[in-house]
């Protein structure tokens, strides 16, 4: 990395490559993930169906990137809490406590989301 505090576009190209890496391990690993990305298709499946509006779209697009930016943020913690202790630690069961906590969150508020926009369909449709 380089540690001088010089701009470099060859730097930040470098990041980005470092951030997709990191997506894509995120997708090949972790199986909660694939529940997400189940959830995701099912979700978006519904809203070219009922042909959502702009506004509707900006609260399922908000709601979906909230739970995976939180699960892969939960991940994160999860690596480097096992990379500092493999035995068992109350601090280390908190700090993966309270990250998984936050996954589930940000699964609660994109359930109520999705409600709120999809249950008047749903009731059209019905």
């Amino acid at each position: 990395m380089n540690q001088n505090n010089k701009f470099s576009i060859k730097e930040r190209i470098r990041s980005f490559k470092y951030a997709l890496e990191g997506i894509v391990y995120f997708t090949k690993t972790v199986h909660n993930g694939w529940i997400h990305y189940l959830a995701t298709f099912i979700t978006v499946s519904l809203g070219i169906f009922f042909k959502l509006n702009i506004v509707e779209w900006l609260w399922i697009i908000q709601a979906i990137f909230l739970v995976f930016i939180a699960e892969m943020v939960n991940s994160a913690i999860e690596k480097n809490v096992d990379l500092v202790t493999e035995e068992q630690n109350e601090r280390a069961k908190r700090a993966k406590d309270m990250a998984a906590g936050a996954v589930l969150l940000a699964a609660f508020y994109a359930i109520i989301v999705g409600v709120i926009v999809f249950l008047p369909y749903l009731n059209q449709l019905l």
